[in-house]
């Protein structure tokens, strides 16, 4: 090598680093060693935050497999293209400073097709055949003086629409004559039996198809049935020869869009143009079929995303929590490198690739365990019935790469509170600045005032408001930590020292010397105390109060069910005074949030005004019930027409789930909702607008001193001789929309997954707490203290956290509770006692070991 290239290379040797190359690998370094050497305390938040990753990861795999859900495609399987009314309303408004918007709502009865689109479509060239389907129920079916099917509804259909699945014979022929019928196997009939039926006659059965339960009849009769000659529920169309389906489709369209039907007008809606009518193709094609999934889709949705924002909510809480306390136990070492010449940023720096770290892994391992949990969830939720029949929610592999995207959420999530939690390192806790303070005092005042608002709201955003208030009140106690337990030491630390001898003297002595520290610990036990009295109290308090009010409502004696019992038969029977039919059904009331339009879905009774006031009380507080006989009338929640601001003889517009929209005349106003819903209908008013309409349930009252027993067999032989089912005292009146099932359990399942993982927070939080005082232990046994005395302030001062944090959250929890259920329930808050006792062991269950658990070790020692 000559000269001239040697010094070059030793030129290059000895040539410095990059002062942000040497900082960059002194943070690296740091990261490394310190990771190794408090392993113990990075343990806490390695739990939590592999939870916060399994939570995550878990709703955002719901959120994707919600959203690609559809309607199973059986009915039309074999029709590439099908045609429906318009199954959905529309409502626009404007909102304050922005451009008009438009909610959409699903309707859950049959939108119609006017019977003039069968013709249209058959004269299109692209098209091979039309089938035009009617879906109706037959009630009660019997062959051979025998019940074949009882308190289930039976399908009718038009026999050429069979084709459309294609279901085909087994055995048999099609019908031919009005009183013919094709059976399908699920109903166990066979071939040359009489069917008859509760109203629709005597039929012979000629055929055997395959296919679920279903009566197939002749076309005319089975139009004739369904009860709507203008219009059928839907259209199947087939393609000519060698046409793809993708071009029938388009012509379809076209032909829709051209505006060549003459006759809109149809028996159950109006549509007014062709944009009423839809072409469905593909997975849309089972919309057709299963009208209930829509809604609950789309409850799904809603619920989860809100979900998904709480655990972030609660988990930045937790997180910010446990890496500061974990800061907090080596603030002499962070003091030390700040005295050494490390700036506030390496040192920030340092801690963030120590929380990265840990945190990858973490999310990883909550990444795997959130596979399982969806799966479980999905699982659980069909055996409990809470989703529709027909409700697809698939899973396609690559769906499960969300867990990664939710993994690298709960990194960034740890990394983001890592510049809050670093502080000003010391070597000695300080006082909390008066910026904590005063951001801690207005999120207290914004929580109060969200209570405040949610008792003037209706039940949804009342509901909405207080969870609002209780996570801004938890939020706020965060940040009021510090004074909060200097509070709570004034109130307890005087019993401590008096009556709890030299272990109470050391308890009171340890929380008064860093209130910060005693602040962090009780901050997770007001989240779970306030959240999960919230969430719970909220839910049982409605269904209390509503059990209350039905039972006051209730006049009648029985209720009678199955079988098409009507009003009418068990007025007939002897000894019955008043009979009433109960109809539920739903109704979508349009309104506006802020300007913001709002299509809000709400149980509705229609019942039988006659004799109404000797089977139920709704406890009118204005206005008869009686004039529901009159045409367009309807009687309103009390609740209701405050927050609508009608009385009686005012006007109320509601929309049907048949799309119709009509302008009721208030007639009555009545006080017990949670019990018979917003609005009462007539029977009839509100069974125009339904597909199937049957009673639920038959409400009957006797004469006075009428032989009960004789009235019960009496009642007990009605329903077309299958047998009627009859309860006494009444069962009571169901009012539930659709998704009311899937509320509950997805309330239940997902309520319970975070609290356990605020409970995992608590049990964190204290036991970093009490690892970063083990030295301190260890110096008080040195110094002559027992263990017995040890154990015993550990104990009391388990008791004094666990029980300010008890105390502060349910008076945390108090106030947008009392403002939900005093504005909804009318009634204070309840919870049932063995939830009241599970949600208050709990934490104090968790309080104790995680303070006492970590302490055993040093405990053991012998001193020397």
């Amino acid at each position: 090598m000559n000269t001239a290239a040697k010094c070059t290379a030793d030129k290059r040797v000895d040539k410095p680093r990059a002062p942000w190359r040497e900082g960059r690998a002194a943070t690296r370094l740091l990261a490394s060693r310190a990771l190794k050497t408090h392993r113990r305390a990075w343990s806490s938040l390695f739990v939590a935050l592999a939870m916060v990753s399994a939570l995550l990861g878990g709703v955002v795999l719901a959120i994707g497999s919600a959203a690609l859900g559809h309607a199973s495609v059986d009915r039309y399987a074999a029709a590439p293209v099908v045609v429906t009314g318009n199954q959905s309303t529309q409502y626009t408004s404007k909102p304050w400073g922005d451009p008009p918007t438009t909610a959409t709502a699903p309707l859950t009865e049959r939108v119609g097709v006017p019977v003039g689109t069968v013709a249209l479509l058959r004269s299109l060239p692209e098209v091979g055949s039309v089938v035009a389907d009617d879906v109706f129920t037959v009630p009660g079916v019997r062959a051979d003086n025998q019940v074949q099917v009882q308190d289930q509804a039976v399908v009718g259909r038009p026999w050429p629409a069979a084709a459309l699945a294609p279901y085909g014979l087994r055995d048999g022929r099609a019908p031919e004559q009005p009183d013919q019928v094709v059976a399908s196997t699920g109903l166990g009939l066979r071939t040359g039996q009489e069917v008859t039926t509760a109203t629709a006659g005597r039929y012979r059965v000629v055929g055997v198809a395959d296919g679920p339960p279903a009566l197939y009849f002749t076309q005319d009769r089975a139009q004739e049935l369904a009860g709507h000659p203008a219009s059928v529920d839907a259209i199947g169309v087939l393609p000519a020869s060698g046409v793809p389906a993708q071009r029938l489709s388009t012509e379809v369209r076209h032909a829709l869009d051209a505006g060549r039907i003459q006759d809109m007008s149809v028996g159950r809606r109006a549509p007014g143009d062709s944009s009423s009518l839809r072409v469905l193709t593909g997975d849309g094609r089972g919309n057709a079929e299963y009208l209930a999934t829509a809604p609950v889709q789309g409850e799904l949705l809603g619920m989860l995303a809100t979900v998904s924002g709480l655990v972030l909510v609660i988990a930045l809480l937790v997180l910010s929590s446990l890496v500061a306390q974990a800061l907090q136990q080596r603030s002499g070492e962070l003091a030390l490198l700040r005295a050494v010449g490390m700036t506030p940023r390496q040192l920030r720096s340092s801690v963030g690739r120590e929380v990265v770290r840990i945190a990858v892994w973490a999310a990883l391992v909550g990444a795997v365990v959130a596979v399982p949990a969806f799966l479980g969830l999905w699982h659980l939720l069909r055996i409990e019935g809470a989703l529709p029949d027909g409700l697809e929610l698939p899973t396609p592999p690559w769906l499960f790469t969300g867990v990664l995207v939710t993994a690298g959420l709960t990194v960034g999530a740890a990394r983001s509170v890592v510049p809050f939690a670093c502080g000003r390192p010391t070597e000695r806790p300080v006082e909390p600045g008066t910026a904590r303070r005063i951001t801690g005092l207005v999120l207290l005042f914004c929580g109060v005032s969200a209570a405040g608002a949610a008792t003037v709201q209706s039940s949804d955003a009342a509901a909405a408001a207080a969870g609002t208030a209780a996570v801004t009140m938890v939020a706020a106690c965060a940040l009021l930590g510090p004074w909060i337990a200097r509070g709570a030491l004034l109130v307890l630390g005087g019993p401590m020292r008096h009556l709890g001898g030299a272990s109470g003297r050391l308890a009171a002595a340890a929380c008064a010397s860093d209130t910060r520290r005693l602040g962090a610990a009780i901050t997770p036990i007001v989240l779970v105390i306030a959240f999960v009295a919230v969430q719970f109290s909220a839910g049982s308090t409605m269904v209390h109060a509503g059990a209350a009010q039905a039972d006051r409502a209730m006049r009648a004696e029985f209720s009678v069910s199955g079988a098409g019992v009507t009003a009418q038969q068990a007025l007939r029977v002897p000894g019955v005074a008043a009979a009433t039919d109960i109809l539920p059904g739903t109704v979508i009331l349009a309104h506006t949030s802020a300007g913001s339009p709002l299509l809000d879905r709400l149980p509705v009774l229609g019942v039988t005004p006659q004799g109404l006031s000797g089977t139920l009380d709704p406890g009118v507080t204005d206005g008869r019930l009686t004039d529901l006989g009159q045409p367009d009338t309807v009687a309103v929640s009390a609740a209701r027409a405050k927050s609508l601001d009608v009385g009686v003889g005012s006007t109320v517009t509601l929309r049907f789930d048949d799309g119709q929209q009509q302008r009721l005349r208030v007639v009555a106003v009545y006080d017990r909702s949670l019990a018979l819903g917003d609005f009462m209908l007539a029977r009839d008013e509100l069974a125009r607008h339904m597909s199937a309409p049957a009673a639920q349930q038959v409400l009957a009252a006797t004469v006075l001193g009428a032989d009960r027993g004789r009235v019960r067999l009496a009642l007990q032989r009605l329903g077309h001789g299958a047998g009627a089912q009859v309860q006494s005292p009444p069962a009571p009146i169901q009012l539930t929309v659709e998704g009311a099932r899937l509320n509950s359990t997805m309330s239940t399942v997902l309520m319970a997954a975070i609290a356990a993982l605020t409970v995992i927070a608590v049990f964190s939080t204290l036991a970093l707490i009490t690892v970063g005082r083990c030295p301190e232990l260890a110096l008080l046994r040195r110094l002559g203290a027992s263990r017995k005395q040890l154990r015993r302030m550990l104990r009391m001062e388990a008791a004094a956290v666990t029980t300010t944090g008890l105390v502060v959250g349910a008076g945390i929890a108090a106030f947008p509770l009392l403002a939900f259920t005093l504005t909804i329930a009318r009634s204070l808050p309840y919870l049932p006692p063995a939830e009241l006792g599970l949600m208050v062991a709990v934490p104090v269950l968790t309080g104790f070991a995680g303070v006492l658990a970590p302490a055993r070790r040093v405990l053991r020692r012998r001193t020397t």
